[in-house]
């Protein structure tokens, strides 16, 4: 089970070093993660106040020895959904959706520490108490942290689009993660992406049947089982619609049919952390 970090490296910190980055051997394009750097962003006095007091009790920090969050004990409560979104950034979006779905579990990964505390912030402000936080990068977190066959729903809002053509690679869209959402998501659970640009729109609707595990299921969907609207606009999103671009979504549902296997092994793990 993971639970809050209590090294001590201070609350929240990220490990010195390289990120743990797992190795994965089924054939499938994964993005790879550099170096973690930050070039602006700090916390305000009381930001760092609430961060001290409650990151220990909602957040948790992605290390080498992350294990399978427990997420019963996590939340303090049994058999509840439990959605994961990917990149959550200030946290606008996550947390009206938490509003709107309380019987919902909630987990929110995201590197940058000052938009962490920001929905730190906003959460304590509106009494929400079904999120919980992950700081680290989604890929390593869905491959250390997030049992097979677990998640109700996986949410990538506004994703960096990585323009340039030499960057592609680092997009999170692509056949691996594509698979390894799968693996992680229960069958008839719901994997949501919105993007406002174009070119990685194109990028993401020729992949939407590359994944034989996920049904790609269109926008709207009238029927999906979870929640889709997210509420309000976030910050990229509002800079998207100040740039007239076009929103774009996307919605698959995970089939009834096995994974043949975990996306990454143990000793996969192990590899990828000796480099």
């Amino acid at each position: 089970m993971t639970t809050p970090d209590t090294t001590g490296r201070g609350v929240g910190e990220l490990p010195a070093g390289r990120p743990p980055q797992t190795e994965f051997h089924d054939g499938l394009d994964y993005p790879r993660l550099g170096t973690v750097s930050f070039r602006r962003g700090t916390l305000t006095d009381n930001q760092q106040a609430l961060w001290q007091e409650r990151f220990p009790e909602l957040g948790t920090v992605l290390t080498e020895d992350s294990g399978p969050i427990d997420y019963d004990a996590w939340f303090g409560r049994t058999d509840a959904p439990t959605v994961l979104e990917i990149g959550s950034g200030t946290g606008t979006s996550t947390v009206a959706m938490a509003l709107a779905e309380p019987g919902t579990n909630v987990i929110a990964a995201e590197l940058y520490k000052p938009g962490l505390a920001k929905m730190l912030g906003n959460l304590t402000r509106n009494g929400v108490d079904n999120i919980r936080m992950v700081r680290g990068d989604g890929i390593e977190v869905l491959a250390r942290m997030i049992p097979p066959a677990s998640l109700t729903g996986v949410r990538v809002f506004f994703p960096d689009p990585w323009p340039k053509a030499r960057h592609h690679k680092r997009r999170i869209i692509q056949s691996g993660p594509l698979h390894l959402i799968a693996t992680r998501l229960k069958p008839g659970g719901v994997l949501h992406v919105a993007t406002d640009h174009a070119d990685y729109a194109e990028w993401i609707a020729e992949l939407v049947d590359v994944e034989p595990l996920l049904e790609y299921q269109g926008w709207p969907w009238p029927e999906c089982p979870i929640l889709t609207d997210r509420q309000v606009i976030t910050k990229f999103e509002g800079r998207g619609h100040r740039l007239e671009h076009e929103i774009t979504e996307f919605l698959w549902r995970r089939t009834d049919a096995p994974a043949a296997t975990d996306a990454a092994s143990e000793s996969d793990r192990e590899e990828g952390d000796a480099r």
